[in-house]
């Protein structure tokens, strides 16, 4: 137990603490940014198993804040490379990646199985998934979000309310950090700030970093509060496109340039949708779909002023045509 002998004098960790560690198991949505800084503590901590859930391939302009990474390393999946790299680190402990997209069809399985669940995807319709199942499986969650010089972390579910409690309306901002940038150093303490609040839930700190919202401006001045009683908010939930149904109204909002293919052959194709466009016939659910997720909410959110219909969304990243 040498390796952790400094944080063990910790009275918070001890014995009890560490073993909780290395019999816990954390699903980490994202291998990049914030997924790299709250990978390597959280493995440096001895938690024993670890799946990593990430699509993607490292590419020359991931480096500049996503320092596990090296150009030897280029058009390689993230998770191979990470779990590959994080067993020099610590191999005592065990890292699982799954090279796929996290949907709405494989997230109740896979949240089913850890004891934590940390959302580092930096993705809208993501972070909405992993927040229901969480919710739904009692199982906590710590998500982050990083744009320019600033974010946030949140502990969520698990006992506290959910994302959705925090966050029950859709984003005005559409900016991302390909689109808007981002500092390095930025993104990286909130990765380590959402390892902070993980090692504390594992552990069972008091109070516990669940229901806590911490959030870094652009001066590096950092501002928190609580929300173990917000009440909990209903809103249209993400499917997946099994769940799709044949009297669904679909409603595509990416155009021929943006989507050769529609979400299915009899979608119709409105990018505009929501404040106008055709109301489904009575009983009907309206399916709104879009890349991301968050331009299809807002759809939803405009029909839903003048439809009180069933509204789902469909964010087609990571579904399979």
């Amino acid at each position: 137990m040498s390796r952790y002998a400094r944080q063990m004098i910790l009275p918070d960790v001890g014995a009890e603490g560490q073993n909780r560690l290395g019999a816990a198991h954390v699903l980490i949505v994202g291998a990049g940014a914030l997924g790299v800084p709250a990978l390597q503590y959280l493995v440096g901590a001895g938690v024993g198993r670890i799946t990593l859930v990430d699509p993607d391939r490292i590419e020359e302009t991931n480096l500049h804040r996503q320092p596990l990474y090296r150009m030897s390393d280029l058009g390689q999946p993230k998770a191979e490379v990470a779990a590959q790299s994080l067993a020099g680190l610590n191999p005592s402990v065990t890292v699982t990646p799954l090279i796929e997209w996290l949907t709405p069809a494989n997230a109740d399985a896979l949240v089913a199985e850890a004891d934590l669940v940390m959302d580092c995807a930096d993705s809208y319709a993501v972070s909405y998934v992993l927040s229901d199942a969480c919710y739904a499986a009692g199982k906590p969650l710590i998500s982050a979000s990083a744009l320019g010089l600033e974010g946030y972390v949140g502990g969520y579910c698990g006992g506290a309310p959910s994302l959705r409690a925090v966050f029950p309306s859709p984003s005005d901002n559409i900016a991302t950090c390909a689109s808007a940038g981002v500092l390095g150093p930025v993104v990286g303490m909130l990765g380590c700030l959402q390892a902070r609040m993980a090692l504390g839930v594992l552990i069972g700190t008091a109070p516990s970093p669940l229901g806590q919202f911490i959030r870094m401006d652009g001066a590096m001045r950092f501002s928190q509060f609580r929300f173990d009683r917000a009440p909990e908010a209903t809103g249209p939930r993400f499917l997946a496109r099994r769940d799709l149904r044949a009297s669904d109204l679909v409603i595509d909002l990416r155009d021929a340039v943006e989507a050769p293919q529609k979400a299915t052959p009899d979608a119709l194709r409105m990018p505009d949708y929501g404040l106008q466009g055709p109301l489904p016939d009575p009983g009907t659910r309206a399916v709104i779909a879009c890349r991301s997720g968050l331009r299809a909410w807002r759809a939803a959110h405009h029909l839903a002023t003048r439809w009180t219909g069933d509204i789902a969304l469909l964010a087609l990243q990571g579904e399979t045509e």
